[in-house]
């Protein structure tokens, strides 16, 4: 398999769901504007997909591939579809019993992590009705994580990597459609979510018939239970969960701390965060999705040459294209702002307010991309102490940036956003340190020269997308939308053109980064 090619037509895919991403924003500013309602769901919807993002994707996976892999590859298929059926019957019933706790705490959870929303009484009780309707959507996308890395370890990547597509649709429909038909409008989105879940389950099941893979639950969780892997997983899983998402918690302790600066804080730090979300998963989620189970393979065959290797190849491209990634987010936060978000109940001193935490996300963009490309180097080995460590000292560490920048420098908001991204460079550089103390990874020769050449042409690029964003008044240019878009997707492609047009005069060349997987 190209890995280079499979990581293009991934990203591809990725892009197409974050662009209807972008569009489901876009509709939701024009619609909602910033206001105390629109952080009622944003705080609802953060808790079912905080959840998500720490048990039904980002520790299940990095948890789950390694040991499908190794049974894909020792055992037969009939040892693997009992584990695949076992698993499923336990996430299930866990998340199950996870949205009953949560529809039922529901009141508490809103006053601990949206206190501030008390401000307004109407918005707090619109945030604890909009969260019990949401919790639901976890178990749905726990049998999305399991279909997604069932697929993934059969190297099937393409579904899964769309699948989110499916959700901003839903947005999309109910922000357009469903909206007029509530007497809160804000509700119909909550709804949304709902409906994106329950058919992003339908996407999946077709794949997992063609593979013979489709999990056959148990109404008895014991049954799962009983199983020595399911109980390997849950012992990895658990501590995992800490090591995937200290980001994750810190954006929740954030939220909370956002909820209590003022009106629509909350929805500034939420449209800063999707923008920043673009590269990440463009980059850093489809690295990491790759990257996992081919790890996993060479740790299960013991060939460390190809684990060092592939792990190589994979930071080399993270450089590549994280670097250039963040230069454009901080230079062209203003534009990319307002051209997709400045529109109906959004104004001006929303563009200010969410452009701020955008500027700040940039620096840690690197991070971010970084510990999605060096964590699943650990998980592929089953190892999972270090990460924890590390993920518990940065969480420590990111709230006590929080009280410098947030209180101390006075940023606000943007200080918040400054906190998560410093948090994950440094997540970044001891998950690198601890590979390299191990000598599981060791450098392929040229990173100095390699680094050097990207300094230079990023250093060009950054010079020439700040001189064309002074060239235009991005908040006057509301009236002409369609030449407004114009000129930012202009600047984009000009920079873009003058960092690979040095990068191939200094040497660069595509070929350099072609990889196959054994």
């Amino acid at each position: 398999m190209n890995l280079l090619r499979t990581l293009a037509a991934i990203s591809s895919m990725t892009m197409v769901s974050r662009v209807t991403g972008l569009l489901r924003e876009s509709l939701f500013a024009a619609t909602f504007g910033t206001s105390n309602f629109t952080d009622a769901f944003n705080i609802a919807f953060r808790l079912p997909n905080l959840l998500r993002r720490l048990f039904a994707e980002g520790a299940f996976s990095q948890a789950f591939v390694p040991i499908l892999t190794e049974y894909k590859t020792r055992n037969g298929q009939e040892a693997v579809k009992t584990l695949v059926d076992h698993v499923a019957t336990v996430l299930i019933w866990a998340t199950l019993l996870t949205s009953v706790l949560g529809i039922v705490a529901a009141p508490l959870l809103i006053l601990w992590i949206g206190g501030g929303l008390q401000r307004e009484p109407a918005a707090f009780d619109s945030a604890v009705v909009m969260t019990r309707m949401m919790f639901p959507y976890i178990t749905c996308m726990a049998f999305v994580a399991l279909a997604s890395g069932i697929l993934n370890t059969w190297r099937q990547f393409k579904i899964p990597a769309i699948t989110p597509v499916v959700l901003n649709l839903s947005f999309i429909f109910a922000a357009l459609v469903l909206s007029d038909y509530f007497a809160q409008p804000i509700y119909a989105m909550a709804v949304g979510v709902c409906i994106g879940g329950v058919l992003q389950v339908a996407v999946q099941i077709p794949s997992l018939v063609k593979l013979g893979m489709l999990p056959r639950l148990s109404l008895n969780p014991l049954v799962g239970l009983r199983d020595s892997g399911v109980r390997r997983m849950l012992g990895k899983m658990g501590p995992a969960v800490f090591a995937v998402a200290a980001a994750q918690i810190s954006l929740l302790i954030n939220t909370t701390i956002a909820a209590s600066l003022a009106a629509g804080a909350v929805t500034a730090l939420q449209y800063a965060d999707r923008l920043m979300e673009l590269p990440t998963a463009l980059l850093g989620v489809a690295l990491g999705t790759i990257l996992l189970p081919g790890l996993a393979k060479a740790n299960t065959e013991g060939d460390t040459g190809e684990y060092s290797s592939l792990l190589d190849w994979g930071l080399r491209l993270t450089f590549l294209l994280a670097i250039p990634s963040a230069v454009g987010m901080a230079t062209l936060a203003t534009p990319m702002i307002a051209t997709l978000f400045h529109y109906g109940a959004f104004h001006a001193g929303d563009v200010a307010a969410s452009s701020m935490p955008l500027m700040a996300y940039s620096a840690g963009l690197l991070g971010f991309i970084l510990v999605k490309t060096l964590a699943p180097a650990f998980f592929a080995r089953q190892e999972v102490r270090t990460p924890v460590i590390i993920a518990l000292g940065v969480l420590v560490a990111t709230q006590l940036m929080n009280l410098v920048f947030v209180w101390g420098m006075g940023l606000g908001v943007a200080g918040l956003a400054l906190s998560i991204g410093v948090g994950a460079c440094i997540n970044a550089g001891f998950l690198y340190a601890g590979l390299r103390r191990r000598k599981i990874y060791i450098p392929q020769p040229g990173w100095g020269k390699f680094v050097f050449k990207l300094v230079v042409a990023v250093s060009v690029m950054g010079a020439v997308s700040w001189f064309g964003q002074t060239q235009f008044d991005w908040i006057a240019m509301r009236a002409t939308p369609l030449l407004r878009a114009g000129a930012l997707a202009a600047i984009i492609g000009a920079a873009a053109l003058a960092y690979f047009a040095v990068l191939l005069v200094l040497g660069f060349r595509p070929r350099d980064f072609k990889r196959r997987s054994k």
